[in-house]
Parts: C-alpha cells; structure tokens; sequence
C-alpha cells in the first residue's frame, strides 16, 4: 500500500513563497506518477500540477503557470511543489497524489492514493 505525507504548508503572506514535499512510500518511487491537487472551503477539489513516473513530463493548471514548480528526486522518495508569487485564492489544503502508472495526470478519478493534505494560508 502506498502512503504519502504532505508537509511545508504554513502561513504566509501575499507575494511570498512555500515548498510543499510530499513523501511516498510502499512502492517504488519511480513507478509512480505524482500531482498536487488543492482545496478550498466549500470548493472541490481541483489540480494543480502533475509530474511523470520519470519526472520527465509535467503538468500545470493554468492559474499557476510561471508560480508553481513541480519536481521529485528519487532518492529521497519525495515530490515537491515549489510556490512562488502566492496570492490569497492559492489559500487551500493542498494534497497530493500517486498512482502506478506513467503519467502525468490532472484528474482526481486518475489516482489511487492520497495524501492526509496540508493547510497553505496566504494573507492579503
């Protein structure tokens, strides 16, 4: 089975930066594809970036192009979102995902495992 721990959220404030890990276990690492979905209160669920098993191929929800970084080291067994410029709507418990398979994918229905998420606050 394969588990996943999310960590890095916190609070912080308009215009500054956060990195987000998330650590997998229980498979191996470079099996999986990997992505970040968020939520917001009272919002669904909603992608935010993907990475390929081979971390060669990414993909990115329009409203954080040129932000958001999406990277993995397989020595470590962890993904990162790297997020710059944050706004007050990037607000949200942000989760992430795997599944055995290429990749990437940007749908929730695509992933099998999940993350128990963490809280990202930005203040205005």
């Amino acid at each position: 089975q394969v588990k996943l721990v999310e960590s890095g959220g916190g609070l912080v404030q308009a215009g500054g930066s956060l990195r987000l890990a998330c650590a997998a276990s229980g498979r191996t690492f470079s099996s999986l594809a990997m992505g970040w979905f968020r939520q917001a209160p009272g919002k669904e669920r909603e992608f935010v970036a993907a990475i390929s098993s081979s971390a060669s191929n990414t993909e990115y929800a329009d409203f954080v192009k040129g932000r958001f970084t999406v990277s993995r080291d397989k020595s470590e067994n962890t993904m990162y979102l790297q997020m710059n410029s944050l706004k007050p709507d990037d607000s949200a418990v942000y989760y992430c995902a795997a599944v055995a398979f290429s990749g990437p994918y940007m749908h929730t229905y695509e992933y099998d495992h999940w993350g128990q998420g963490t809280q990202v606050t930005v203040s205005s």
